[in-house]
């Protein structure tokens, strides 16, 4: 079958049966390939082998054996490190959706909606390819969100909230629906109490205000998480920029002008432009927004 025979929604699939033949292998050969078996199911078969239709390398790197379609490529150079994160090359991505000025939300913490339909579907595409999504207690408490894959096919991730303190309430949603397993991160001090809800306790260093960031990404990785995809908020996308753990972050700029409201990206000042981040980056075109997705390191 020639791939530009293949919607987007079938390229979907070869990502996700990627995602998990890397999840259930112990060694991965430097290069696979991706097929439509006889009865048009996603395969994993050799690179080499005349049946496949996209040859991808662990490093991120792909090879269409035929044309295909700019959506199609889309998916494959924005998605594939994900799909291929694992022990041996774990991965770290951060996502903010906010205005041209930069704002994800009013000053009240109305943020519904800065971006457009196809940014949610983003999100959702990076759940079902993550193992971990990592939010912050203030979204929790703000947006309530489930933290699901629900507009495309795909596993649930594990959601885990970052609440240092254990200031958030039981009723919260992500605490009582069982959608997905659910873990709470909090000061190792308080890891001992049960609960909220039905969520699993986990602690972490805190010191002065804040948790230990890279010991929370290492329990992720210890636990079996290593594709982490961090969802927000903006301080904790913030927090995870200033700690150098991000491999990637990503930002959908909506064309709007709040003209006020509560900041994306917070770093400590710096006195001249050299010291800013100007990283390598791709942009994608999300309906009426734009994605930018920045390499923070190989």
């Amino acid at each position: 079958m020639s791939l530009t025979a293949l919607a987007p929604d079938r390229l979907w699939e070869l990502l996700l049966a990627l995602r998990r033949h890397v999840r259930q292998s112990v060694n991965l050969p430097r290069r696979l390939g991706l097929s439509l078996d006889p009865d048009g199911r996603p395969a994993v078969i050799a690179a080499t082998d005349p049946a496949t239709l996209v040859e991808v390398a662990r490093d991120g790197a792909w090879f269409a054996r035929s044309p295909l379609s700019a959506t199609g490529a889309d998916l494959f150079d924005l998605y594939l490190p994900m799909a291929f994160a694992g022990a041996a090359r774990p991965l770290t991505v951060a996502h903010l959706g906010q205005s041209l000025d930069g704002r994800i939300a009013t000053l009240q913490g109305a943020s519904r909606y800065v971006n457009g339909p196809e940014n949610l579907l983003h999100l959702h595409r990076m759940r079902a390819l993550c193992d971990a999504v990592v939010v912050g207690a203030s979204t929790v408490e703000r947006d309530n969100p489930r933290l699901t894959t629900r507009q495309v096919a795909g596993p649930h991730p594990v959601r885990v909230i970052l609440d240092p303190r254990r200031r958030l309430a039981g009723d919260c949603g992500v605490f009582q629906d069982r959608a997905a397993p659910t873990w709470l991160v909090c000061d190792r001090q308080l890891a001992e109490r049960q609960g909220p809800g039905h969520a699993r306790p986990i602690g972490a260093p805190y010191c002065d205000g804040s948790l230990d960031l890279s010991a929370v990404v290492a329990q992720l990785r210890a636990r079996g998480c290593f594709g982490v995809f961090v969802e927000g908020g903006g301080l904790t996308v913030s927090s995870f920029l200033a700690s150098k753990l991000l491999d990637r972050l990503q930002i959908t700029v909506a064309p709007l002008i709040i003209g006020s409201g509560r900041p994306g990206i917070t770093l400590p000042p710096i006195e001249d432009l050299a010291q800013g981040l100007r990283p390598s980056h791709r942009r994608y075109v999300l309906g009426e927004d734009v994605l930018f997705d920045c390499r923070l390191r190989d």
